[in-house]
C-alpha cells in the first residue's frame, strides 16, 4: 500500500503555505519565502498575508543561486532549532545559503523517526548504522542519539563541517565523519567484510564526489541498491531511500528495492509531504523502507 507521510509534531518547524512556486514557512523565529517547484497551484493565502507574515525573502539571481532580502538587520544569517520525538532530541544550525537551502529538509523528520523507532526495537546493544549521502546529519543525529555507531558519508567538506557543527550544538560526539563518493564508499566497505544494522540513502538528482565523480540518479541508483543491500545485517535491519526527483515514483522505488532484495520485509513505500496550515500539501519526494524486526 502506498502510503502519504508528514512530520507531524515539530514545534520549530511550520509550513505555513505554499504555491505560485514558492513556500512560506518557519524555521524557529525565521519566517522565510523561498522557491518551491513542486507547488505548481494558486497560493492559498493573499500575496498581502505572505508579505507581512515573511521577515526573510529568497530572490534568485540565477536557477542555482539568489540572495536573501530581511525585514530588518535585528535578524541572524544563522539561528538554532531543536527536534525532538519519544525517543531523541537532536539540534540544528541553520543558516542562509546562497543556493536557498537553510541546512535541512524537514520532511525527513519522518524518516528520523522511522530510525529511531526501528533502533529502539533491536536486541543488538551496539547498532551500526551507515547515512549516504548524508547533507548536514540530521538522519546521523537521530541514529548517534539513539545509541548507534553511526557513519556518515558525503562528497563535500563544507557540508561535513556543518555536520559536525551539528553533533557539538546536540552534545553528541563520536560520529564517523567520510569524505568520500557515496558508491565507492559501499564497494570498499563490502571488500572490508563490514555490516549495518541500518542504512539511509537520501541521494540527489545530481551530484559530484570529491574527486570529480559523476551521479546521476536514474543511471546509478540501481547499481548503488544492488551494492548496498550486501551491507546489511542479516539478523536485524532497516534501509530508508528516499528520492526527490520530479520523474521518480513510489513505484519505482518499490521495484528498485524489490529487485535489489528480494527477501526484503515489512516493506512500505509512499510520498513524503509536508501539511501547510494553509490547508495545502506540499509533495517532497517518494520513499521505500523497511525494517525486519
Amino acid at each position: 500500500m502506498i502510503e502519504l507521510v508528514a512530520p507531524s509534531h515539530w514545534k520549530d518547524y511550520e509550513l505555513i503555505d505554499c504555491g505560485d512556486f514558492e513556500k512560506l514557512e518557519r524555521f524557529g523565529d525565521h519566517i522565510l519565502i523561498r522557491p518551491e517547484p513542486q507547488a505548481v497551484w494558486k497560493k492559498a493565502l493573499s500575496e498581502q498575508e505572505w508579505k507581512k507574515k515573511a521577515n526573510v525573502i529568497f530572490k534568485g539571481r540565477s536557477a542555482t543561486s539568489g540572495e536573501w532580502l530581511k525585514k530588518n538587520d535585528s535578524i541572524s544569517d544563522r539561528w538554532h532549532v531543536s527536534y525532538d520525538n519519544a525517543d531523541v532530541s537532536i539540534k540544528f544550525r541553520l543558516g542562509l545559503t546562497s543556493f536557498k537551502h537553510v541546512g535541512i529538509f524537514p520532511e525527513q523528520a519522518v524518516n528520523w523517526d522511522f530510525i529511531s523507532s526501528s533502533l529502539k526495537k533491536f536486541k543488538n546493544p551496539n547498532p551500526k548504522v551507515l547515512n549516504l549521502f548524508a547533507y548536514t546529519g540530521g538522519a546521523s543525529l537521530v541514529a548517534r542519539a539513539a545509541g548507534a555507531e553511526t557513519t556518515h558519508v558525503d562528497s563535500i567538506k563544507q557540508v561535513i563541517t556543518w555536520a559536525n557543527e551539528n553533533q557539538e550544538l546536540s552534545g553528541l560526539k563520536d560520529i564517523r565523519w567520510m569524505l568520500e563518493d557515496a558508491l565507492k564508499f559501499v564497494k570498499k566497505e563490502i571488500k572490508r567484510g563490514k555490516k549495518y544494522n541500518g542504512i539511509i540513502l537520501d541521494p540527489p538528482a545530481y551530484g559530484h564526489g570529491p574527486n570529480g565523480e559523476k551521479w546521476k540518479l536514474e543511471n546509478h541508483i540501481q547499481e548503488m541498491m544492488k551494492e548496498v543491500v550486501q551491507l546489511l545485517d542479516e539478523e536485524e535491519h532497516f534501509l530508508i531511500l528516499n528520492t526527490y526527483s520530479l520523474g521518480f515514483s513510489s513505484v519505482i522505488v518499490e521495484n528498485l528495492i524489490k529487485t535489489s532484495y528480494p527477501q526484503v520485509k515489512n516493506l512500505s513505500t509512499g510520498e513524503l509531504y509536508l501539511q501547510a496550515t494553509s490547508g495545502i500539501k506540499l509533495p517532497l519526494g517518494v520513499f521505500g523502507k523497511f525494517c525486519n524486526v
